[in-house]
């Protein structure tokens, strides 16, 4: 028998953290007499982040009053009130070690069903003032959990809560917490919680890919909580490759083919994945850029294919400086925006020097005489800028099962309608509802950022699955922020103030390199500082959001992070530099 304590509401509000609005609905307030709690949430309460918090099967969140006396104790304070954990009902008697998911309570004139453990995130470390408290909530096993509505009623502080109904496997909150945040991921436990009707669609995922990935073995870091998780790359830091070759695919375009000093084979890279190029020489820092593989597979060279921009630094050094014979540091392959097996169709879209990827992918489909059913989809401005061309014509015409669509936007008179090119015009969202794609096909998207978003966009509108959907973004990816209120994009740039003395900290990506300094608590605060996209969530090692490539160098942890990354991998929120050091950001 447990006791309703408190009922605690309040309305998303902005405050300022660091420089910067978060919208935010952390601060709950106790409420006095009955209560209507309905399916969304309690009358009078709200969310300020729908995407992590709120919904049906979150819509009340549980903490208990055990946890409080703990971090009081914990942290020698008793400031502590009601609702300070963000939490809608403070109750008695309801211990994440006893509470299992699909348990059901009647409280007053509702019924709840447990869903999920609580998803914690920065904002209660803003609450409480202990910026790590996102992560302490997990190591300490104490996060709370969520009720879904099963009868709306009323509540009331005082009332009792009840169990009418246990969980199928007993599972309790703590368990099912540590299953998926802590080191471990037992493949009976896993199972065990995929069999509980009541979990939430977000965890019975992240289980579903723990489980496929203990199935499939050699991959590290936590699928279940990013897709990051892969085979460690074939080796750390940079390899001094040959350039062998150097060959004009078009007046802008240049492949470079690289192959090993040491006569030692390379590692055969998954096609569509990248590397990162050190470039440059002298007493200047090394430009660092990172370029898709854009050959066919196999373990004696790599190619990279690169498009020369008027301010690009490293495209202008490829074109124009590099020679035959040139060492180029590289990195190995990595990257997970990859050619899934199988037998399922294969569409392949792209624009401009997007063509790269999925130009390897390809590649793999003619090297082993695929019978999928394969559609290359690209589209560019004409002849004179259509790289590959003749490369791709003969590898569709080895594919038994093969569709092809080539789309100029401003075509020269000398091309040739439906020999160079079958539409004029650019590939987008109309194009695709034209095409009788197949709706099962996964769908390989890379260009522009305004093509992929449109074209995914496009798919989703016709009913194409988003784990079908795969993209590669050239350049800094989208960024993660939760909460925080939008800003003008600013390009990266060093950061304000005197320049830091310690290790380089080049950001591959952002093509951008910084000296560190110890103001800085985590490589995240030094990205913020440059305005370099980045992606995070609980600012202290739980949840994975930031994981990123760690293409060379070495790292230490401040605080540990709960569960490592994936090798090749680093936590940005919590990592700083222990010498010089790429990433992927």
């Amino acid at each position: 028998m447990g006791r309703l304590l408190s009922v605690n509401v309040g309305l998303p509000r902005d405050i300022t953290w660091r420089g910067q609005t978060v919208h935010t609905a952390i601060w709950k307030m106790p409420v006095q007499g009955p209560r209507m709690v309905r399916r969304l949430n309690v009358d009078g309460d709200g969310q300020g982040d729908l995407a992590g918090h709120g919904g049906e099967r979150r819509a009340v969140f549980v903490y208990q009053m055990e946890s409080y006396r703990y971090w009081q104790n914990q942290f020698g304070r008793s400031d502590f009130t009601y609702g300070q954990f963000g939490e809608n009902f403070t109750v008695e008697g309801l211990p994440d070690a006893e509470v299992c998911i699909g348990d059901r309570y009647r409280i007053g004139g509702a019924l709840f069903e447990v869903t999920q453990p609580r998803v914690t995130c920065y904002r209660v470390g803003i609450r409480l003032d202990e910026p790590e408290m996102a992560a302490l909530l997990v190591k300490h096993g104490r996060p709370g959990f969520y009720f879904r509505v099963l009868d709306e009623g009323e509540v009331e502080a005082g009332d009792e809560i009840t169990r009418v109904v246990s969980g199928p496997e007993h599972m309790s909150v703590f368990e099912v917490n540590a299953l998926l945040y802590m080191p471990g991921h037992p493949r009976n436990q896993l199972e065990r919680a995929l069999r509980i009707p009541a979990l939430s669609a977000g965890w019975r995922s992240s289980f579903e890919s723990l489980l496929a990935q203990e199935r499939e073995g050699g991959t590290t870091g936590n699928a279940g909580l990013t897709a990051t998780s892969a085979e460690a790359p074939a080796w750390s830091g940079f390899r001094p490759l040959r350039v062998s070759r150097k060959v004009r695919e078009t007046s802008n375009v240049t492949s470079l083919v690289l192959e090993p000093t040491d006569g030692q084979p390379l590692a055969t890279a998954l096609p569509g994945q990248f590397v990162v190029l050190r470039l440059g020489s002298g007493p200047a820092p090394a430009l660092m850029r990172s370029y898709s593989l854009s050959g066919e597979p196999g373990a004696s060279y790599y190619r990279v294919s690169v498009k020369r921009e008027t301010h690009g630094a490293a495209s202008v050094y490829i074109n124009d400086e590099l020679q035959i014979g040139d060492i180029v540091p590289a990195s190995a392959a990595r990257g997970n925006f990859t050619l899934r097996p199988g037998d399922t169709p294969v569409v392949l879209l792209s624009a401009g020097i997007g063509v790269t990827p999925v130009l390897a992918m390809l590649h793999a489909l003619a090297a082993e005489a695929s019978a999928r059913e394969i559609w290359w989809l690209y589209g560019t401005r004409n002849g004179r800028e259509h790289p590959f061309a003749e490369e791709t014509r003969g590898l569709l015409g080895s594919l038994a099962h093969r569709h092809s669509l080539i789309c100029y936007s401003s075509p020269d008179p000398q091309d040739r309608p439906d020999i160079d090119f079958n539409t004029a015009g650019h590939l987008n969202t109309r194009v695709l509802q034209e095409l009788d794609l197949p709706r099962n096909a996964d769908f390989y998207i890379c260009g522009p950022s305004s093509f992929m978003n449109d074209l995914s966009a496009g798919l989703a509108a016709l009913g194409i699955m988003p784990d079908r959907i795969h993209t590669e973004m050239f350049g800094a990816g989208p960024s993660i922020t939760p909460g925080i209120a939008a800003s003008p994009r600013r390009p990266p740039h060093l950061p304000a103030g005197s320049v830091g003395s310690g290790p380089l900290v080049s950001f591959a990506r952002s093509g951008l390199n910084v000296r560190w300094d110890l103001t800085f608590h985590s490589l995240l605060e030094l990205a913020e500082a440059c305005d370099v996209p980045v992606r995070w969530s609980c600012r202290s090692g739980v949840c994975h959001t930031c994981e990123t490539g760690l293409v060379a160098g070495k790292t230490s942890y401040r605080p540990d992070p709960i569960d490592p990354p994936a090798d090749g991998n680093v936590l940005i929120c919590c990592a700083q530099p222990a010498d010089e050091i790429v990433i992927d950001l």
